[in-house]
């Protein structure tokens, strides 16, 4: 009894974490052991194991559906103006058939987010791959137009789903190489919109769209049969009480990378309920949620638009020739075919080639000034650039304000990628990167009718509405309550945030808050 009560005075008076002994003789570092020498979380093992042989594997993997879902994307600027001379289409069938496939993401990003939160990261992940290859490729024998406007709509709904690889990518990631890798996984995106117009090129003059369709189902095809080799998320197994699952996934992942794991027992996070839509709207997080929805809807919005945008000003030459060139349009038929020319494809391919540099920008100052500054940075450049449009610029300064405006956009987009999963806990995470995915697809449902339709009243009004929009983007990207550069995943909504990362233990709940 006097050896307890002695044991329990030294602890009250301990001030510093002490290592956690592994098996080969190594420590966890300081600011990830656990105060009890016995047990240890998730991240804390995450951390000590560190990157490896198992994170590269996994990188490849999930580059590859982000490399599919952007080809999918990308065969809509193919697609439509080849089913527009082949079938005969009026520009609003024309219009519709890219409408749809952002339709069905939207419809069903919720729903992926809540099949992942409550029967788990890979569970939903393949299901939404196997799902979006099976329609994909059966839209290629689509015989009239409502077959294809049917299955091209369930590929959409499929596509809702590839957003989840990040959440099970992220939580696989040590603290210090998860704002990078997350990044670098976005290569693949730029990677798969240049193969699709290199593929489009080659394809489409001898073989015809139908091919091009099936074709553009490659790595999907490939990604499911890879899928089966991911594990599933240790942090979601733990949450769920299903500690050995978890603990032979972590000793996996450390043999793999030649590691030690930690001594002692692992703790298994409170249990609570999973993917409710209440938890994002709880006190803490409820105007997090409202900003990271309208950031996400005006990422989408921008960036879908200036790919629209740019077809247009490139064939027209400068903002100031598009209303002569809009009233010659204007007395042509609205059945009238043009196929795309050697020039278009070109033109697509060094607009998506701007990507690159917007991705390794993004990567060089995310760490540096932080995720909310990272964004708030990319939305002030887009609308600066914007609004440098209404200047009648020849076409090599267009281009040049073109592709810096893509690449920020696009580089602002993955540093919400970065952010969403990082400030959601465990529980609510797949959700929250759901949801924020399907306000996404509003912007980009809403955005044909600004780039197309406005624009043939006034483009000065098409240039300040997205200019407009970033500026309020940027604004909402200062006014998120929460920074998460150099903190863990949050295991639980039900400790402070960020408690748990941060040296648990070693700081109170009041200074680990942002």
């Amino acid at each position: 009894g006097i050896s307890g009560e002695h044991e329990v005075q030294i602890e009250g008076v301990r001030t510093e974490l002490e290592p956690v002994e592994l098996e080969d003789g190594a420590a966890v570092p300081k600011e990830f052991a656990n105060p009890t020498d016995d047990t240890f979380m998730v991240e804390d093992a995450v951390e000590a194991i560190g990157f490896g042989k198992f994170q590269w594997k996994l990188s490849v993997i999930t580059g590859l559906a982000w490399m599919a879902d952007a080809m999918e994307m990308m065969i809509l600027s193919i697609l439509a103006p080849q089913l527009h001379c082949e079938w005969r289409l009026p520009s609003w069938q024309v219009a519709l058939l890219t409408s749809v496939v952002f339709v069905g993401m939207m419809s069903s990003s919720t729903l992926w987010g809540n099949i992942s939160d409550q029967y788990g990261r890979k569970t939903g992940l393949k299901i939404s791959v196997l799902w979006t290859l099976y329609y994909g490729i059966l839209s290629g024998f689509a015989p009239i137009y409502s077959w294809i406007l049917v299955l091209r709509g369930l590929v959409g709904f499929g596509i809702g789903g590839v957003p989840q690889s990040v959440t099970l990518y992220a939580e696989f990631l040590p603290m210090k190489a998860r704002a990078k890798c997350i990044l670098l996984i976005e290569v693949f995106w730029a990677l798969g919109t240049v193969f699709e117009v290199l593929l489009a090129v080659v394809v489409m003059p001898t073989l015809g769209w139908r091919w091009l369709l099936i074709l553009s189902a490659l790595p999907l095809l490939l990604f499911a049969g890879l899928c089966f080799w991911l594990p599933e998320s240790a942090r979601y197994d733990v949450l769920s009480g299903n500690q050995e699952k978890a603990l032979a996934t972590l000793k996996r992942i450390a043999t793999e990378n030649g590691a030690p794991m930690p001594l002692g027992k692992l703790v298994i996070s409170r249990q609570e309920d999973r993917g409710k839509m209440r938890d994002l709207f709880t006190p803490h997080f409820r105007w997090t949620t409202l900003l990271l929805w309208f950031i996400w809807f005006s990422n989408a919005f921008s960036y879908y638009g200036l790919v629209l945008l740019t077809t247009e000003l490139f064939q027209a030459g400068d903002v100031c020739s598009i209303s002569s060139r809009r009233q010659e349009v204007q007395a042509k038929c609205s059945l009238t075919c043009e196929y795309l020319t050697e020039e278009d494809y070109t033109d697509l391919l060094w607009t998506t080639l701007s990507e690159f540099p917007g991705v390794l920008v993004t990567l060089w100052i995310i760490d540096r000034i932080g995720r909310k500054k990272t964004m708030a940075l990319s939305f002030l450049v887009f609308s600066f650039c914007s609004l440098l449009l209404f200047l009648c610029v020849g076409r090599n300064v267009l281009t040049v304000l073109l592709f810096i405006a893509r690449a920020f956009i696009s580089g602002g987009f993955q540093a919400a990628y970065v952010y969403t999963p990082e400030v959601y806990p465990t529980a609510t995470r797949a959700l929250g990167l759901g949801t924020c995915s399907g306000m996404a697809r509003v912007g980009a449902l809403i955005t044909p009718f600004i780039a197309q339709v406005m624009l043939e009243s006034s483009v000065y009004l098409t240039l300040v509405v997205y200019s407009g929009c970033c500026l309020l983007a940027a604004l909402a990207s200062c006014f998120l309550p929460i920074e998460t550069k150099g903190r863990g995943l949050q295991e639980s909504s039900h400790k402070e945030w960020g408690q748990e990362m941060v040296g648990r233990g070693s700081h109170s709940p009041g200074e680990s808050q942002e």
